[in-house]
């Protein structure tokens, strides 16, 4: 599958994450639209999320299966309303956005969603056809079931990334070219860490074979610019993080930075 328009933009592509949750200003409001709204003002217009579904079927930006972590109320996401919802505070002061809060907060912003549920499957496939917003999304999930239906179910219309089976199968090909045919050419990214316990997962040769087989690799999450720097120099094609002051600083000194100028006040490089 070719991508859709999502990955036409010049390479890095620099993600913020949940929001860019560790940066100093937002701490504490992860995947809430003040946090969004901070990475749009710093030029980013990839922004990763995560969705749920409630009870009733409204979809949400939300990474945990539970509200406790977060929030000041407790109970799980599936087995609870979305007016329920409404009552719950992030920081103290933020609500649990829904994916179209986001949507409609930020148009020309791409996100990156990581299906965090097996509801969020169909309401995340009906709510991109009734928007025919398929461009601007890349949807991954660390299940391969999840994975296989949200694919069966949007037909390609949607840039999927690969699911661990899926890396797997790039980490232990010998080429990129049957890596690609293994996987029926389902993912067009690899999003994965830089590494898993002592194991290295993005070396220079998975690299490569991700490139000849025409497949993004997109690394999370990092805070380091060290890190961002050489993994940059092994050419991924995207980084996911948590610090968005911290890589967009890193990206304006390789003056590889795509996005706005504009910055926030005190937050100039």
């Amino acid at each position: 599958m070719d991508s859709p328009g999502y990955l036409d933009s010049p390479l890095p592509l620099a993600f913020a994450h949940r929001g860019g949750a560790y940066h100093p200003e937002i701490e504490g409001l992860e995947n809430t639209l003040a946090a969004f709204r901070h990475a749009v003002d710093l030029g980013y217009t990839y922004l990763e999320t995560d969705v749920h579904v409630t009870s009733d079927g409204v979809l949400l930006a939300f990474h945990d299966t539970v509200l406790d972590r977060v929030t000041d109320r407790t109970g799980s996401i599936a087995e609870t309303s979305y007016a329920e919802v409404q009552q719950a505070t992030i920081g103290g002061r933020e609500p649990v956005p829904t994916l179209a809060e986001l949507f409609d907060a930020f148009p020309d912003a791409r996100f990156n969603i990581d299906l965090k549920s097996e509801g969020a499957v169909d309401a995340l496939a009906d709510f991109l056809d009734d928007r025919r917003a398929w461009d601007r999304v890349l949807v991954g999930s660390f299940s391969a079931s999840r994975m296989r239906a949200f694919r069966r179910r949007t037909a390609g219309r949607v840039a999927t990334s690969a699911h661990p089976l899926e890396v797997a199968v790039f980490v232990l090909s010998p080429s990129g070219r049957l890596a690609r045919w293994l996987t029926r050419r389902g993912p067009v990214a690899l999003q994965v860490p830089h590494r898993q316990g002592r194991l290295v997962v993005v070396t220079p040769g998975l690299v490569r074979r991700a490139h000849e087989a025409g497949v993004h690799v997109h690394v999370w999450t990092i805070d380091d610019p060290i890190e961002m720097n050489t993994l940059l120099d092994r050419g991924v094609d995207g980084i996911m993080t948590d610090r968005t002051d911290i890589l967009r600083d890193v990206l304006r000194a390789r003056g590889q930075w795509h996005g706005a100028d504009g910055g926030r006040e005190g937050d100039e490089a």
